[in-house]
């Protein structure tokens, strides 16, 4: 006897529900996305109870053909497709026909449409998947569809749905990620009669991000823009100090459609290489644009994940093009005291500092450089020049920009001078402790070997540009902090985190070739392992010679260290090599980049000066000179903040010289 047997329709719907219709959020992204692709410019969603009770969405989109309306509801009937080779350029964010059938086949569905002006439409009754009504009416040109009651026939997916409030919250998140990637349509979001999301549909990207995150948040944004032979990538993100817990404030949107990819999401990290703090992720909002053809989202029931074809160029282009971005920034948070939420909340906020520019006067090009009093990394001498400043990209200004600058907020496109052109004691080391503060400020330029001419070279920069502070030291508090002023107001300076960015581009530099400072030990040190870690270890052996040291078997679990380089902090070796082993051993793939990031960020840390250390004003100098010469001089490598600034109003505000 046959044991096959085929599905009838209803039961086919409601496995094919179980798929699509997860929850309530679920049926608001896909009668939203028909409604995006119906060409509406405005788009009402209205909840009840988290979306369980009810979900209407009316739109003033094409609508419906009266003819239609019946079968826009039977299994894989779409007006997406018309053969096999359109699913290979999908520009629609619907194109199964999957979705209207399942969330019928669970709910009790009302859809009104016209397709015309003419005031004539067609409504179309279901419930648990029977046609109840289907005849003409009264309606404007546009669709309205509401659900109710979901999930009534299935009881057992209804008992595992969360609180009204969870529910909600997806239900928002869903109506944020359509907001952000279709600013030109206006949304609005009520839930219960409370109006929860309302969007102009300007067309503003800007504007969206303040309607959704607010008008504080959207002030930290930059602007971004690159654009290459295959793809087009626009959009804001955050400075680094606006960070949030998880990754859900990284949107990313491909040809209008919000998705989530791990591998673009890596490439936003590494761009904020070592800006962000650990377990903090940015506020970022990507609108990607490529051919059709170069990404394949019939791959995911909810349409949510996609495949690229060209992944690995991808990832690449967005990680230069939000780095150039960063690079641009100076990126020193402003301690402001405005009020959040409720008056008198006392609630501090933080806000990006303005600086007029600055160029170095041929004197300070060409003045020698006195000793450098702060402690240096190891065997570091004086002629060793510190890395460059990221280049400047010249004067193009981005239609974001230009949105930004249209709000009436901050120009975000604050660039950095490019390597030479080293503003106030970025030029060089301190002079004497009793010279006048002013002189103390504007120090010469650090020595440089004589081949850095070309990378030192100073570029045509616009007089514009803003660099890095001109800082006058004042004096230090309770050994940890500098204090510093210059023009626009007071700076402080922590000087662990100021000494660890120094060392950190320094020995990035170092472990870049190592083998070249390796130098082999008269009486070699031992470390040991467990035997499981000790046979571990001899397989990767290698990846030690990488980084300049050399490690062998010496019976046991005892490995010898033959060799390190010669910069390794003195009294540190066997430290830094033990926690470079336990790096070794807890990575499932080894990655040469990532052990020469690891290892420069233990070694600078290690090396560096600790809070409660007095420093002399010649110290102190110094230290704000060669942090000024950095690459990057406003996080330490772990993402903390370097420099903080409170601006001359607000301090006259707290001493209530200004009302």
């Amino acid at each position: 006897m046959a044991k096959i047997t085929v599905l009838d329709e209803h039961i086919a719907n409601q496995i094919a529900a179980g798929e699509v219709v997860e929850r309530p959020a679920s049926v608001v992204k896909e009668l939203v996305e028909n409604s995006v692709d119906s060409g509406a410019s405005k788009i009402e969603v209205q909840v009840e109870e988290g979306g369980l009770e009810l979900i209407k969405v009316t739109d003033n989109g094409l609508g419906i053909e009266s003819d239609d309306c019946e079968k826009a509801f039977y299994r894989h009937a779409t007006s997406k497709l018309a053969n096999g080779r359109d699913l290979f350029q999908i520009r629609s964010l619907g194109f199964r026909g999957e979705a209207l059938p399942s969330i019928a086949a669970v709910s009790k569905v009302r859809l009104v449409s016209s397709a015309d002006d003419s005031g004539l439409g067609r409504v179309i009754a279901i419930e648990g998947g029977t046609l109840k009504e289907n005849e003409l009416t009264a309606a404007p040109q546009g669709t309205d569809i509401t659900i109710k009651e979901l999930f009534y026939n299935t009881p057992a997916r209804l008992k595992y749905m969360k609180t009204i409030q969870t529910e909600l919250g997806h239900v928002s998140d869903v109506m944020y990620r359509q907001a952000l990637a279709h600013p030109e349509i206006s949304f609005s979001l009520r839930h219960n009669g409370n109006t929860l999301l309302q969007t102009g549909g300007s067309g503003g990207l800007l504007q969206v991000i303040a309607a959704i995150y607010g008008i504080n948040t959207s002030k930290a944004m930059i602007p971004i823009e690159g654009e290459n032979l295959d793809y087009r990538v626009t959009g804001f993100i955050g400075l680094p100090e606006l960070t949030r817990s998880s990754r859900t404030g990284m949107s990313t949107i491909i040809n209008g459609r919000y998705i989530r990819n791990t591998g673009l999401q890596q490439s936003v990290l590494r761009a904020y290489h070592t800006l962000l703090p650990i377990n903090r992720y940015p506020l970022v909002v990507l609108q990607l644009e490529m051919h059709p053809s170069l990404v394949d989202v019939n791959v995911h029931p909810a349409k949510l994940e996609v495949r690229f074809s060209k992944e690995i160029e991808l990832n690449a282009f967005v990680e230069e093009t939000l780095r150039q971005a960063l690079s641009q920034q100076v990126l020193i948070p402003q301690v402001a005291k405005q009020p959040l939420g409720k008056p008198g909340s006392g609630s501090v906020i933080q806000e990006q500092l303005r600086f007029p520019a600055f160029r170095p006067d041929s004197s300070a090009e060409s003045a020698a450089p006195a000793a450098a009093a702060v402690p240096r990394p190891a065997h570091e001498t004086a002629g060793q020049a510190l890395p460059g400043a990221a280049p400047a990209s010249g004067d193009y200004t981005s239609p974001a920009a230009r949105e930004a600058a249209a709000a009436g907020w901050p120009s975000a496109l604050r660039e950095r001078p490019a390597p030479g052109s080293f503003a106030g004691s970025a030029g060089g080391a301190a002079q004497p402790s009793s010279a006048p503060p002013a002189s103390r400020g504007a120090a010469a330029q650090p020595a440089r070997p004589a081949d850095a001419d070309a990378l030192y070279s100073a570029p045509d920069a616009s007089p514009e540009l803003p660099a890095f502070p001109e800082l006058t030291l004042i004096g230090q508090h309770h050994g940890t902090y500098l204090i510093a002023q210059d023009e626009q107001g007071l700076y402080l300076i922590d000087q662990h985190a100021a000494h660890e960015r120094v060392n950190y581009e320094y020995y990035y530099e170092k472990f870049g070739k190592p083998a070249d400072a390796s130098q082999e030990l008269l009486l070699p040190l031992t470390l040991e392992f467990t035997p499981a870690e000790a046979e571990k270890l001899k397989d990767r052996l290698s990846w030690f010679e990488q980084a300049g040291v050399i490690l062998e078997p010496f019976g046991g679990g005892t490995f010898r260290v033959a060799a390190y380089p010669y910069w390794f902090p003195e009294g540190e070796e066997a430290s830094i090599i033990t926690e470079m082993a336990e790096w070794v051993l807890n990575e499932r793939q080894l990655d040469l980049a990532k052990l020469r990031e690891k290892s420069s960020i233990m070694v600078s840390c290690k090396a560096s000066i600790k809070a409660n250390q007095k420093l002399t004003n010649e110290e102190a100098d110094t230290l704000l000179a060669r942090l000024a010469s950095c690459k990057q001089p406003y996080t330490c490598p772990h993402g903390r903040p370097i420099v903080i600034s409170f601006s001359n109003y607000d301090l006259e505000k707290l001493f209530k010289r200004v009302m």
